[in-house]
């Protein structure tokens, strides 16, 4: 399983709208989202992937890294993981 941010998307943008934006650059479907509070300047939300490795996400990421989407500049990173 693995994780990645997308940070600053439109407020209003769907959980169907960010899953036909990854699969339109070619990165796989996420299997759950998770939206991240903050002070709404920048709203964020974490996909998570169970059947692909960090390392396939981290070859797809530039993808879409940087590239204006809904008249705002997304970043995109994988999120390292967690062993509890």
């Amino acid at each position: 399983m693995s994780s990645m941010m997308l940070v600053n998307i439109d407020a209003g943008t769907t959980d169907d709208e960010i899953r036909d934006f990854l699969v339109r650059y070619g990165l796989p479907a996420f299997d759950d989202i998770t939206r991240v509070e903050g002070d709404g300047s920048r709203p964020a939300v974490t996909l998570h992937f169970n059947e692909v490795d960090a390392g396939t996400l981290r070859g797809l990421v530039p993808r879409i890294n940087h590239i204006f989407w809904k008249q705002r500049k997304v970043d995109a990173m994988v999120l390292a993981e967690r062993f509890e």
